[in-house]
């Protein structure tokens, strides 16, 4: 399950829908609407196989690492959001949700950063490497 965060951009939505990407929000259709950050942790623990999408930079830590979600911190313009959600599901590394769990990621316009599960060092992944 794709899970966009509270603020996601409401005009980003439909861009989504349009490509065809499932997806729930919080406050809509996803628990209640002003969910603090500090419990959507546990709420993803409850979850099944959630990629979560924010623009929070406090999600971007190693020690979220959970084998049962992914986080993905988009680091870009609140007007690109919807394009790097399609563009990161699409990438071949990320493009299966079981080579997602487990993962901390930081999404940004020169690449992909990100944390994963029992390793210890930051990753990195360009762009370029999409087929």
């Amino acid at each position: 399950m794709n899970l966009l965060e509270e603020n996601f951009p409401k005009d980003q939505r439909p861009q989504l829908r349009e490509w065809h990407i499932s997806f729930r929000q919080i406050g809509r259709d996803f628990a209640h609407s002003g969910l603090q950050d500090r419990d959507i942790i546990p709420l993803l623990h409850r979850g099944r196989r959630v990629t979560f999408f924010t623009q929070d930079d406090d999600f971007f830590s190693q020690a979220l690492c959970h084998p049962a979600y992914c986080l993905v911190f988009l680091d870009v313009r609140a007007d690109d959001t919807a394009d790097f959600v399609r563009r990161f599901l699409r990438h071949s590394r990320f493009s299966v949700e079981r080579k997602r769990l487990g993962l901390v990621a930081r999404v940004h316009h020169d690449s992909i950063e990100f944390w994963q599960k029992n390793h210890r060092a930051l990753q990195h992944v360009d762009w370029l490497r999409q087929p």
